[in-house]
């Protein structure tokens, strides 16, 4: 295969959809030799937060002098920001050469028990980090916890940024419900972190940790218990820094790491797509941030009225209609000097025009229109000297690549459709 034709077959397992279960991941990672065995990881879970969170972690341990490899998902633009080593990307090459050796270990499963796409990359990734030697995995989930495909390792710390309501048709419709899910991760014995100040999800992530001998550590208050300060913007990436430090701290006597190399990974961490400000050749300046839910959009409006003062901002906005983007226009409404609500380029794209209307209902008075898409939307903006473009990461990608910021790699953000599975039964409430 090529690699084009290896991302088609990639994304010829969106036929298979997307389902909760274990079973698929462990029977392949088995036919793959189960390369999970000879690694380390800290496996994170959350709502929000978890890329920057992520991110902190292998920047730390990477300037330790460690190999890191970091698994993440969605991606922004190319399929293979999924799969980093030392924040280098999989190569083509490697990506064909492994799906080449997974096929043949697809056909031993029935049909009607084919192996999804997130659980081929899992252990597409799981084969990578084992053979570049990687001496830790900052394993990120995918949707939940408890039954994502991620979920097939045993970590040195189990971390769990927040709670917050996301993915309620699949998670559940209460905290606690979504808290129980995130929880499934957690071990025994394996310590678990969090930075979640909810007492509703605690109580439920507290009680799984004790069932299972698990130390628990909430971390906070953020700010006083972080003295290290970090390039990424916004006062909630305190509370994922010290969330992160708390992780460094706990796993000391198995990984030694010294303050200097703590002090380096936090100042020089990057992470697309979050509160992320590109400056054009001009001086104007766009703020791309994926606010794609409630709590997301209320962080990204407390950094524009602390860290971006001085009015109203331009917003260029698009989301998914399974998100309560509703609730994200109310929140964004008030600093909006004016909104272009586009398309996402998904299969579940909310209307424009809807989010339109949603944007006036919430501040009557607010000019709010419907445009094609975003290269309009940005062409209509084009005198705006501060833009700021949110709501659903796959608009982030796409004004990425637009912008000439992220990695060249035409058509692959696709890779990033999944059909919903049903949500699954909670037993551990």
């Amino acid at each position: 295969m090529t690699y084009p034709e290896s991302i088609q077959f990639l994304y010829g397992l969106r036929l298979f959809g997307a389902k909760f279960g274990l079973e698929n991941t462990f029977k392949l990672a088995a036919l793959a030799g189960n390369p999970q065995q000879s690694l380390r990881f800290i496996h994170v879970a959350g709502t929000n937060g978890k890329g920057s969170t992520c991110a902190m972690l292998e920047s730390i341990y990477r300037a330790a002098g460690l190999r890191v490899g970091l698994f993440t998902s969605p991606h922004l633009v190319s399929f293979r920001e999924r799969i980093q080593v030392n924040r280098e990307l999989i190569a083509e090459t490697d990506v064909v050469r492994l799906l080449a050796e997974l096929r043949p270990l697809l056909q031993q499963f029935p049909a009607d028990h084919h192996p999804t796409f997130f659980e081929v990359l899992a252990v597409m990734a799981l084969q990578f980090f084992a053979r570049q030697q990687c001496d830790l995995v900052i394993w990120e989930t995918g949707l939940g916890g408890r039954l994502d495909a991620t979920n097939i390792v045993t970590p040195m710390a189990s971390v769990i940024t927040n709670i917050a309501l996301d993915h309620q048709p699949w998670l559940g419709d209460t905290l606690a419900k979504i808290a129980a899910e995130k929880a499934g991760i957690i071990k025994p014995g394996v310590p678990v972190f969090t930075a979640d100040d909810g007492a509703e999800a605690l109580a439920v992530m507290h009680r799984v940790a004790q069932d299972k001998y698990a130390p628990f550590q909430r971390v906070g208050p953020p700010i006083q218990s972080n003295p290290y300060p970090t390039s990424l913007l916004g006062d909630h990436q305190q509370r994922n820094a010290a969330l992160a430090l708390a992780v460094v701290a706990g796993l000391q006597p198995q990984i030694p790491v010294p303050a200097p190399a703590i002090s380096t990974g936090l100042a020089s961490v990057r992470w697309a797509g979050r509160l992320q400000l590109i400056q054009r050749p001009d001086g104007r300046k766009i703020l791309l941030d994926g606010a794609h839910n409630a709590a997301g959009a209320a962080v990204l409006r407390a950094a524009l009225e602390k860290a971006f003062s001085g009015g109203r901002q331009v917003f260029i906005f698009g989301a998914l209609a399974d998100k309560k983007w509703e609730a994200i226009c109310t929140l964004l409404a008030p600093v909006a000097a004016k909104v272009l609500t586009v398309p996402v380029a998904s299969e579940r794209a909310a209307a424009a025009a809807e989010l339109a209307a949603a944007f006036r209902s919430a501040r009557p008075g607010l000019v709010a229109a419907p445009a094609n898409d975003l290269a309009a939307a940005l062409k209509a903006f084009d005198n705006e000297e501060f833009i700021v473009i949110t709501g659903s990461l796959y608009l982030v990608g796409e004004a990425l690549e637009l912008l000439g910021a992220g990695t060249d790699a035409a058509g692959e953000r696709r890779l990033n459709e999944w059909t919903a599975p049903a949500r699954p039964v909670i037993s551990v409430l």
